[in-house]
């Protein structure tokens, strides 16, 4: 008698991962939005200390800066 074979679940679709992401973050009391900055928001952010200069035109670096900056201004009154 032969062994029945394992079957492994399909892989999710990217659509399928995209909506559990949503929902994680909605869970944690997360939204996901998309924002323009201007460059004069950027020299801020470099003069707070909170962006290298040679970041400037890093995305990321520039997000982690913007949420530096929500944490020592709003994370106050939260």
């Amino acid at each position: 008698m032969s062994e029945p074979l394992s079957v492994l679940p399909a892989p999710r679709s990217a659509g399928a991962l995209r909506m559990a992401r949503h929902r994680k973050r909605r869970c944690d009391g997360l939204r996901c939005l998309r924002i323009e900055i201007r460059e004069s928001e950027i020299d801020a952010l470099i003069e707070l200390g909170l962006l290298r200069n040679d970041a400037r035109r890093d995305r990321n670096a520039i997000l982690s800066a913007v949420y530096a900056f929500f944490d020592r201004t709003l994370g106050r009154i939260m």
